[in-house]
């Protein structure tokens, strides 16, 4: 698990981001805190404990933290992701969920709790971060409502099917122990399954092989710390499990196209930290923030 730069309520804004960005919501990562994804416009898909599921405007999708997702942002895709403190987790589901909301009304008062917490978010006013505070509260209100009633219109079962659990065990020890470059027979093997069950398992999920996963898992980390820090590649590549920094210079560019020292040159030419939508501000409880947590705001 990435750890958040911050255990605090923000705001942010995503859209289509450059090829060379796609990284940055794409490739699969955890967090410490949860997260509230807001799909304003756009569809594309989402993919959480190895489970993939398209997206469409007027979704919430909630992932609590420590699990392990990525999505695709489109270029007509925009969106708002709430970082949800864990103080503030009453009310919050304890596993991923998704909303689709086709009810009109519905979609207005969703859209009303996020400017409203966005405003609150901006405001220099005494109390705003209390008022912010207390918005994400109604909105976690709204959202245990609109999740009891698609609940009774249309329950998703995937999520209960033997592959699903299977693959979800799978995601949450990459999560655990990706640091420690074990292979996909080692995961496996503490599952109790065959290396080619699982991989049967993750694509039938969601469409990738079980090495993919723990691949886009390590590599998202490696540009993360490669992103964040001036830490020696040699350092880098050991604490990803890596036995020399030239095998892990090999892996990462056969992954990304880029050595890890050209990736490394290109982060000041990158706009922004990348989770965020070119223009777009994060803000936090405690005001705009200049720039999110290592991990970013996603």
């Amino acid at each position: 698990m990435s750890p958040d730069g911050s255990d605090r309520l923000t705001l942010t804004a995503f859209g289509q981001t450059g090829a060379r960005s796609k990284w940055r919501t794409e490739a699969m990562r955890s967090h410490a805190s949860a997260r509230l994804i807001f799909v304003a416009r756009g569809q594309g898909r989402i993919t959480i404990a190895g489970l993939t599921s398209g997206y469409g405007p007027n979704n919430l999708v909630f992932v609590p933290a420590g699990t392990m997702y990525g999505f695709e942002v489109g270029p007509a895709v925009f969106g708002q992701i709430v970082t949800i403190p864990r103080a503030m987790m009453a009310g919050w589901p304890e596993e991923s969920r998704h909303l689709r909301l086709r009810d009109v009304a519905a979609q207005k008062v969703l859209a009303t709790h996020f400017d409203h917490l966005e405003r609150e978010l901006q405001s220099p006013l005494p109390g705003a971060g209390r008022a912010a505070h207390h918005h994400l509260g109604l909105l976690s209100v709204f959202f245990e409502r609109q999740l009891a009633a698609q609940a009774q219109d249309s329950p998703d079962r995937r999520p209960q099917s033997a592959a699903a659990r299977l693959v979800a065990a799978y995601t949450d020890l990459i999560e655990r122990d990706f640091h420690d470059h074990k292979g996909v027979a080692d995961y496996a093997a503490g599952l109790g399954v065959t290396p080619t069950h699982l991989t049967r398992c993750c694509r039938r999920t969601c469409g990738r092989s079980a090495l993919d996963l723990l691949n886009d898992r390590i590599l998202y980390e490696a540009r993360v710390l490669l992103r964040d820090s001036d830490r020696p590649i040699r350092e880098i590549a050991r604490e990803l499990g890596f036995g020399s920094a030239a095998y892990f210079t090999r892996a990462f560019q056969g992954r990304t196209g880029q050595t890890p020292s050209a990736f490394r040159k290109a982060r000041d030419i990158a706009s922004g930290d990348g989770q965020i939508a070119p223009g777009a501000q994060a803000f936090t409880a405690l005001g705009p923030a200049v720039r999110p947590g290592p991990t970013g705001a996603l």
